[in-house]
């Protein structure tokens, strides 16, 4: 009994805290940073700044920030930087949270892994389910920037914290309501594999030809074209781009 009543007070605690935490606006400061460095930050429609300040303050307080390779620190403006841009898929898609994220893990630049086997890679990002994700500064900085190319690493790998919050990669991420299953499947089945024929074909795509990789790294590619081209992600897949609309709960074709 002892027990629980501890654990119902350190619980009602966090959330009290947390409540706290939405409520403390970002300084002027911060909104200046993000405003010049984050584009897509910039272009958000004016409803939905509050909620976007209050979701990056959240995120800053729970989850940690971790440097490795050579780099010394993960600074306040790395911070708001990844931040700002990971909670744009939060702001009104009904996610409340990334799932078990607890920590960020931020190299100066590419780097390398080697897999089960000892075969070596470079990677610009990393999406774990155990609770971490892995970026390239040098790819964070690039991609904030350049708001227009399709090519956002850190949309890219926290749109797969998504998809993973039930424990499975498969580009099918929970959805809002149980009867939108079918329609998503069909428009993603589709959508792919018109993806994988043109990519075979040398066609040009407006999908990044990654996203052919798999149904999950094509929901991460189409994520982040739905943020960075939606004019373009509409004229040529209005379906695909419909369902990441409903399933964000936001319109990017309207923004700027």
């Amino acid at each position: 009994m002892a027990g629980g009543l501890v654990a119902l007070f350190y619980h009602r605690a966090k959330q009290r805290h947390r409540r706290e935490v939405r409520a403390t606006p970002l300084s002027e400061a911060d909104r200046s940073l993000l405003q010049k460095e984050v584009p897509l930050y910039a272009a958000l429609p004016a409803e939905f700044t509050k909620e976007m300040d209050a979701r990056i303050q959240v995120f800053l307080y729970q989850v940690g920030f971790e440097p490795c390779g050579q780099l010394e620190e993960v600074t306040r403006e790395m911070q708001l930087i990844i931040a700002s841009q990971a909670c744009l898929l939060l702001l009104a898609s009904g996610y409340d949270h990334f799932g078990l994220l607890r920590s960020v893990l931020v190299y100066p630049d590419a780097y390398e892994v080697r897999d089960e086997l000892g075969i070596k890679s470079i990677r610009l990002g990393e999406s774990w389910m155990s609770g971490s994700v892995v970026l390239s500064w040098e790819s964070v900085r690039q991609g904030s920037r350049n708001e227009e190319d399709g090519l956002n690493v850190v949309i890219h790998e926290f749109a797969h914290q998504l998809d993973q919050f039930n424990g499975v990669a498969d580009g099918l991420p929970v959805l809002k309501d149980r009867k939108d299953y079918p329609e998503w499947a069909s428009v993603m089945r589709a959508s792919y594999k018109t993806l994988l024929e043109r990519v075979e074909k040398g066609r040009r795509t407006v999908l990044d030809d990654y996203g052919a990789t798999n149904p999950a790294e094509f929901f991460a590619v189409s994520t982040e074209t739905f943020f960075e081209k939606p004019k373009q992600l509409e004229e040529k897949h209005p379906e695909l781009y419909e369902q990441l609309k409903r399933f964000y709960g936001l319109d990017p074709l309207g923004w700027g």
